[in-house]
């Protein structure tokens, strides 16, 4: 009876000590979480957040989530829009708007194009036939479209509705104009020679354009061009890149240097 009480009395006290054990355990476990718990927050509050969350912005950036915020974001995505737009426009495109008759049947009113700034910049010099954007040589603030005629150092004579260059007795290509074979001398009394560095430009529609033959100062420096025409984008029907010479059109000689 006695050994049996011994057995009991010892397999309580290893009950207890187990219990201690595990009991100090838990609480060793308790102790050191609410250790490191409070670590981690003494590092978020020295380092202003630190959550994987997106740190919130000071100053007068609203919270992310409300409507100020969303209002916020938008304008700052238009700013960034604009600036874009600004560059390109500054050095790469010139955009431009047909308000006349004058190009027609090439370019016709109405319709809107981009020309390309960097072309006579970095690739190669204005050529005969292409359609250059340049500001208007008698009010610089306002901005022309007209077909390149006259090269640096060219004479230019106009007779018979046609227009010869550097004595050359076939007259240049017309068949892009408005009316073939309409060209007038204008106010302008031929021949007369391109001076250098400067352009001759006629409109497409010889009939109705106010061009070289009408503007007091005749000829377009080359300081002046921004660009040739390059892509019509407006109307969306008619998208597409806008050409300069055909190979077929004529090529008149050289200027004699």
């Amino acid at each position: 009876m006695t050994e049996k009480k011994n057995r009991q009395e010892a397999r309580r006290r290893q009950q207890e000590i187990v219990s201690r054990v595990v009991r100090e355990r838990e609480e060793k476990q308790e102790q050191e979480k609410l250790e490191r718990d409070a670590y981690y927050a003494g590092q978020e509050g020295d380092s202003g957040g630190g959550t994987p969350e997106e740190p919130e912005k000071k100053g007068f950036w609203p919270k992310k989530g409300t409507l100020l915020y969303e209002i916020f974001d938008y304008a700052r995505m238009v700013v960034i829009l604009v600036a874009v737009i600004l560059l390109l426009q500054t050095f790469i495109v010139v955009n431009a708007r047909i308000p006349s008759a004058s190009m027609e049947p090439t370019i016709l009113v109405g319709e809107q194009l981009f020309g390309n700034r960097l072309t006579y910049r970095f690739f190669r010099d204005p050529e005969r036939y292409d359609i250059v954007i340049f500001r208007d040589p008698d009010n610089d603030k306002r901005l022309l479209i007209k077909r390149i005629i006259g090269l640096p150092g060219d004479t230019i004579d106009i007779h018979d509705g046609d227009v010869f260059v550097n004595g050359s007795e076939v007259p240049l290509t017309d068949s892009f104009c408005m009316t073939p074979d309409s060209t007038t001398t204008g106010n302008l009394t031929f021949p007369i020679t391109v001076p250098e560095d400067s352009y001759f430009m006629l409109g497409d529609n010889r009939v109705y354009s106010k061009d070289a033959r009408y503007w007091e100062n005749t000829f377009v420096k080359r300081e002046k061009i921004l660009g040739n025409a390059m892509f019509r984008y407006w109307p969306v029907w008619k998208i597409g890149p806008i050409g300069g010479a055909d190979e077929t059109w004529y090529q008149p000689p050289a200027a004699e240097e």
